[in-house]
């Protein structure tokens, strides 16, 4: 089980901050978000943009990053600030 958490914009695209996903054994990051659309249709617009950052363990990763049981993985848009 993965733990999957939403932030900013993105979670309130979703109408949701978190869930959890299955999986079986090691999938990438994009594996992931497949998996994510493939039980929640609706959410493939807002996770196949490609602006959104993601991070595994609270570390920025990109799309062939390999995500483990038990890891939390994050989607965020990009953050700007000053």
């Amino acid at each position: 089980m993965i733990k999957v958490n939403f932030f900013a914009a993105l979670r309130e695209a979703l109408n949701c901050n978190e869930t959890q996903l299955k999986i079986n054994g090691p999938v990438t990051v994009d594996q992931a978000r497949l998996l994510l659309i493939e039980s929640n249709p609706s959410w493939a617009k807002s996770l196949t943009n490609n602006s959104l950052l993601t991070a595994v363990n609270q570390e920025l990763v990109q799309d062939d990053f390999i995500v483990n049981q038990n890891d939390e993985l994050a989607f965020f848009p990009p953050v700007t600030g000053g």
